[in-house]
């Protein structure tokens, strides 16, 4: 077979009519039976359409001329949009975003999961987030020794010193070696942007090197930025070797720059990988965690506080999280007297909500150091009717752990991203151990998909009775789904 030639033009297809969104900020159409996928447009534009992409099934193209613009669309707020990865639906208007995202949802638990639906409640969305996208407390930044150079600078040749060249920021959309350096995101409250660019001009001027992706070189690494609604912020440093004398300067910098850093910390890595969840994370400053704080789920109840560390999973929207969480409460309706599963419970957030109205909260998680997270957050709101387990929770979660702890009245799971592993299914099916016992189940979920996937796995024993999308990443795809369901007797 003849190899294409590279220098062939892609092919151009003109006045393509985009139909609706899709995932990856893609929206689609269809062209001569096959589905093409168009980056950063809106249902309803009338495009010009490049394929940089032809596969048997699909085409991925991008856009050449926008011709007519969609009623749907919204002016882009960031500078950065269309090179940095994230916010890629800043370009739709909000409740566009929320109509696909319910969409989405509704159609995975119908078409994956086969599932009957009762009508469902609206899907809950970020109030006022189109005026003030700042929803996140926590960002991640990679350091680059070679950042992404404008049109502009490449028009000019590219002539840089070696500091012009650096950068500090988000790794571009599908290349893991290409990082644009920010100016602002919008993403995180201030003073986030100012610590980013004056950890980038003090480690330079400190002659700390940055990272080479490709090469596995540099001193600087990564960047991790936590804050509380507060205005407190934890700042975790991740470099390539042992701290030297200009690191320990470099550090006493921000310290002093910013009191409103509580948090203080860096890690050594010398891995290929930038993941920190192996790393040893050294304190520099302050403690070693942030306290976050949360509404309660009754008013007359005090606040929650969980403290929260470098490695702690908590929901990167705080606000929004408080309304999932109720969200799941609501749909629980926890008596007194009854006890409640916690399944992935991760650091104890969503148990510790719910326990000051149920008889004992058991949870059960993966991550180790997560459970005596949640122990600590147990304690610091005085709660003392919960008990947490560490394990693989396909064989932490059975027959035997059920015989000795109790069977619940309720269960809530709020698995990964890969769902529920089908043993968890199999335990919760087992009619010998539940026998008739009316069982609530809720069930959250950051991937409507893979959720779908476990309730049709669990459709012969459990109905669905109520079902509500909430909006916690707005101007992405994503979404996640709360779906409450009860055990069914065997008439039923």
């Amino acid at each position: 077979m003849a190899r294409k030639n590279r220098n062939q033009p892609n092919r151009v297809i003109e006045n393509v009519r985009i139909e609706k969104a899709a995932a990856e900020g893609n929206s689609l159409a269809h062209v001569d039976g096959k589905v093409l996928f168009v980056g950063y447009t809106a249902p309803g534009d009338l495009v010009d359409v490049e394929v940089v992409r032809s596969k048997s099934g699909y085409m991925q193209g991008r856009i050449l001329n926008l011709k007519e613009k969609s009623p749907l669309r919204r002016a882009p707020f960031c500078q950065h949009f269309g090179l940095c990865g994230g916010c890629k639906w800043q370009h739709l208007r909000y409740e566009e975003q929320l109509r696909q995202k319910q969409t989405q949802v509704r159609d995975h638990l119908e078409r994956i999961g086969k599932l009957e639906l009762p009508q469902g409640m609206p899907i809950l969305g970020v109030d006022g987030v189109e005026e003030n996208p700042s929803y996140r407390n926590k960002l991640e930044f990679t350091f680059s020794v070679k950042r992404w150079l404008t049109d502009d600078e490449v028009a000019t040749g590219g002539q840089l010193d070696a500091q012009a060249r650096e950068g500090l920021g988000f790794h571009l959309a599908g290349k893991f070696d290409k990082v644009l350096d920010l100016e602002r995101c919008h993403l995180q409250p201030e003073p986030s942007n100012a610590i980013r660019l004056f950890i980038k001009q003090a480690a330079q001027e400190e002659g700390l090197d940055f990272h080479d992706i490709r090469n596995k070189t540099g001193y600087m690494r990564n960047i991790m930025l936590r804050n509380t609604l507060q205005g407190d912020f934890m700042v975790v440093v991740i470099i390539g070797q042992k701290p030297n004398a200009a690191f320990n300067t470099f550090m006493e910098r921000v310290k002093t720059r910013f009191p409103c850093i509580r948090s203080l910390m860096y890690a050594v890595n010398t891995k290929v990988n930038d993941s920190m969840a192996d790393l040893d994370i050294e304190l520099f400053s302050g403690e070693p965690y942030l306290v976050m704080e949360m509404p309660a789920y009754k008013p007359d109840e005090p606040d929650l506080k969980f403290r929260v560390g470098p490695k702690s999973f908590y929901q990167t929207n705080t606000v929004q999280a408080a309304r999932l969480y109720r969200q799941a409460a609501e749909f629980a309706d926890i008596k007194p007297h009854q006890t409640v599963y916690d399944l992935y419970t991760g650091t104890g957030t969503i148990a510790n909500y719910v326990a000051r109205g149920a008889k004992k909260v058991v949870g059960i998680e993966y991550v180790e150091a997560a459970v005596k997270d949640a122990r600590v957050n147990s304690r610091l709101n005085h709660i003392g009717n919960t008990e947490f387990f560490a394990g693989d929770m396909a064989q932490v979660f059975s027959t035997r752990f059920v015989e000795e702890h109790g069977i619940p009245d309720v269960i809530i799971t709020d698995p990964p991203r890969e769902g529920m592993h089908e043993n968890v299914t199999n335990c919760l099916l087992n009619d010998a151990l539940f026998g008739q016992k009316p069982t609530r189940l809720v069930y959250v979920s950051c991937n409507s998909a893979t959720q779908a996937r476990d309730l049709e796995r669990l459709s012969s024993r459990y109905k669905v009775l109520n079902h509500r999308a909430v909006d916690m990443f707005p101007f992405t795809d994503h979404v996640e789904s709360v779906v409450l369901l009860e055990r069914m007797n065997h008439e039923d």
